[in-house]
């Protein structure tokens, strides 16, 4: 890694790295590692890495790397989730973005996989809506949502994971029932 950080400022002379440096900081250019290379970030990772969900909304109608699609999905799910109960538009963004984070983590979970060295980490989407549903007395998504996880080899980090968490999603629907 340092060695690509290394060749790209290799040959330069000290004023044109000052210059770079004067650049880059009225640009606030800011780098990552994306498939082993050193990338300069895009509206989207910033959008995502900010926490401001107006400019996370704003951004996913841009095209990016499926890492930071990924990341950007979650990271909307994760601050409407938390603010769900005091603004019923957040709870439904909170619904429909978690929606089409599960559509398409078919075609994300290669390129995480690949990006983490073969480590598939904690989706934090499939547990928070999974709740979500459950709160909404939408039982049999609920369920579903637990079972796509399960298909896809994620923990929601409980002890029981996803098939704890169906037994207590079931336990719930049978009281609301009775």
């Amino acid at each position: 890694m340092f060695e690509k950080i290394k060749k790209m400022f290799l040959g330069r002379s000290s004023n044109d790295l000052l210059e770079a440096e004067g650049e880059s900081a009225k640009k606030q250019v800011r780098y990552t590692m994306r498939d082993g290379e050193i990338v300069e970030t895009d509206s989207v990772f910033g959008a995502w890495t900010s926490g401001d969900i107006a400019q996370m909304r704003a951004a996913l109608a841009e095209k990016t790397n499926l890492v930071d699609r990924h990341f950007l999905l979650m990271s909307l799910v994760d601050k409407t989730y938390k603010q769900r109960t005091d603004d019923p538009e957040l709870e439904k963004l909170c619904a429909e973005i978690s929606e089409q984070h599960i559509q398409e983590f078919p075609e994300i979970k290669p390129a995480l996989v690949k990006s983490l060295d073969g480590i598939l980490p904690r989706v934090t989407t499939f547990q928070k809506y999974a709740t979500l549903l459950t709160e909404q007395n939408n039982f049999d998504r609920a369920v579903e949502v637990c079972e796509v996880a399960i298909s896809h080899g994620l923990h929601d980090g409980t002890k029981g994971g996803f098939e704890g968490r169906i037994e207590r999603i079931e336990r719930k629907a049978a009281k609301h029932s009775a």
